[in-house]
């Protein structure tokens, strides 16, 4: 698997690329419910959405199935839609139950209106991993203008989920109007570290749905990078970690001492050294800081010839964060910052498609999600013929009002 991923990436298939080394894939959307509770103005379903049934759960779980087939055990895949939420909640509970029992990783994308205490308790009790909250000020929530104001719906879901074992992330859509708010922002992710393992920014895309179009000029990888660093106060090694193409995606590893940032890699030679000597193993994400530096230092010790650039790379962290481990009392907390680059809709490049590391399960296979997006009703309006669990097939009609998909299913 991890030879196709290779293949796959092509002339990004780098010293310093995590895919096909330690990953097959970033991660696989399975989406559960085309339903929302909520109207963004960068909205990616479909005008249908709100009408399409959910598909029955034996398909959901044969795409968990095909997840498995195709990326291997200890994939991460997202539940998500829609809000997955919207589902009944004894289907959600059985879908991340079987994607845990097969060995994948699954993680919760939702808004987090109908993301309950108790939800989130019965979710982490079958296997759920991650709980990855989208807030941001294209919701249009009611009495909450600026992304400061939604700090506070941002702070009651890590609340909600505190104690879990979950890891929490936040997804931030990027746009003209909150732009500029994106360093505060950043500043209050560094604050909640302790709760917070990852924050996601996705800059603003045009899928030919919702009110706003293409993004400003103003919005590119780069200018991102700088709003980060404002937030961060320091700038920040980008380039150092390849995750996929590198048009498509940043990632920054950092640590967070006394609130204060700092990367947990700066070299990109050394990144590539590193990557080539410890490719084999798997670190769990929820893992401490401690048990990270347990499992590299165990399998350090069979390999005589890193211990120096080890030890160069441990002092010289020590001597970035000096004073702070003991301002901080010795607590250091994991904070990733990854950005991504979404493709217009009518401005998909093949190279990027072909290279994409976050993918959509559907009934055909894997789906690159930029095109899956430029393409939904395509997939989602499809009838389906589906093979339930006890030998019988049921026939799924997504839009049963609709003659031409009655008529494409043979339905009555």
């Amino acid at each position: 698997m991890l030879a196709k991923t290779r293949e796959r990436m092509g002339e990004h298939y780098t010293a310093n690329q995590v895919l096909g080394r330690t990953q097959t894939i970033g991660c696989v959307a399975v989406e559960i419910t085309q339903r929302c509770n909520l109207d963004c103005t960068l909205c990616y379903l479909s005008e249908h959405s709100q009408s399409v049934k959910d598909i029955p759960i034996d398909e959901v779980f044969k795409r968990l199935d095909e997840v498995l087939a195709h990326y291997g055990e200890g994939t991460h895949v997202q539940i998500t839609g829609g809000d997955p939420t919207l589902r009944k909640h004894s289907e959600l509970i059985e879908i991340v139950r079987y994607a845990s029992d097969i060995g994948l990783y699954p993680a919760l994308f939702t808004n987090g209106i109908a993301a309950t205490r108790t939800l989130l308790e019965n979710l982490a009790a079958v296997g759920l991993q991650d709980v990855a909250f989208h807030v941001d000020t294209t919701q249009r929530r009611a009495g909450y203008q600026t992304e400061m104001d939604l700090n506070v719906i941002r702070k009651d879901y890590i609340a909600r989920a505190q104690g879990l074992g979950l890891m929490v992330v936040f997804n931030t859509t990027v746009h003209e109007g909150n732009f500029h708010h994106i360093p505060n922002l950043v500043r209050f992710f560094i604050a909640q570290s302790a709760e917070i393992g990852l924050v996601s920014f996705q800059l603003q895309a045009e899928t030919g749905r919702g009110e706003w179009g293409s993004r400003d000029a103003l919005i590119t990888q780069q200018s991102m990078k700088k709003q980060i660093e404002t937030g961060s106060a320091r700038t920040l090694p980008w380039g150092v970690v390849d995750f996929g193409h590198s048009d498509c995606h940043s990632y920054m590893p950092t640590t967070v001492v006394n609130n204060r940032v700092f990367p947990v890699i700066g070299e990109r030679t050394l990144f590539g050294h590193f990557l080539s000597h410890f490719e084999h193993i798997r670190t769990d994400r929820h893992a401490t800081s401690f048990q990270v530096l347990m499992d590299y230092g165990l399998a350090l010790l069979k390999r005589p010839r890193s211990w120096w650039p080890a030890v160069s790379y441990a002092v010289g962290q020590l001597r970035q964060m000096g004073k702070h481990l003991l301002l901080g009392r010795g607590q250091v907390n994991k904070l990733s910052f990854f950005m991504q680059n979404f493709m217009d809709a009518n401005e998909l490049v093949q190279e990027r498609v072909d290279a994409c590391s976050f993918m959509v399960m559907t009934a055909e296979g894997p789906v690159s999600m930029c095109e899956h997006n430029a393409k939904r009703d395509d997939f989602i309006l499809k009838p389906l013929v589906v093979e339930k669990q006890d030998g019988s097939t049921e026939h799924y009609v997504p839009i049963p009002e609709m003659p031409s998909y009655r008529k494409a299913s043979g339905a009555n």
